[in-house]
């Protein structure tokens, strides 16, 4: 497997991690709205990365939309985030790199069918993901409340230590 890949997506739960505890920081009280929008950004975030789930798995996902008429609590999504960015970490440490290649047919929710590689569908869940987390960290932004660093760079100054090295 890749070893950006599997980074990327190591990456990708390092930034959901961070911005969760951003917004669980965040007072409802008092910015109840912007965190109900925050939380549905991230929900749809959610949404789609569990229909591509499904079309990686050749199985159906069952969603109708790319977000939910339902909004979930703020810790309830974080649970369902971890456990599927876990899901992403365990799929991109196990696919061969012949897998990678391979072209899926799937339906997008509005019915209009697409072709995708699987490395293709990665590469869109990490990009998509961090477009949107940039949503939320606009929402904060606006609130003069300093939002994470949801940089790759970051990431792995943060988890890899010897990279800050001079050697």
């Amino acid at each position: 497997m890749s070893a950006l890949i599997q980074s990327l997506f190591r990456y990708k739960a390092w930034a959901n991690a961070e911005l969760f505890a951003a917004l669980k920081a965040l007072d409802p009280i008092q910015y109840p709205d912007e965190l109900h929008s925050a939380i549905r950004i991230l929900n749809h975030i959610y949404v789609v990365d569990r229909i591509f789930v499904a079309n990686l798995q050749q199985t159906t996902h069952g969603y109708t939309g790319t977000n939910t008429s339902d909004t979930p609590t703020l810790e309830d999504l974080h649970r369902a985030v971890i456990e599927t960015d876990g899901w992403y970490i365990a799929y991109v440490d196990n696919i061969s790199p012949e897998s990678l290649s391979e072209s899926i047919r799937f339906s997008f929710v509005d019915g209009d069918v697409g072709h995708m590689t699987r490395e293709e569908m990665l590469a869109h869940i990490v990009t998509h993901g961090g477009y949107h987390r940039g949503a939320v960290g606009r929402i904060l932004a606006q609130l003069s409340i300093a939002p994470p660093r949801d940089i790759y760079t970051k990431f792995l100054h943060d988890t890899e230590i010897g990279r800050r090295r001079d050697d």
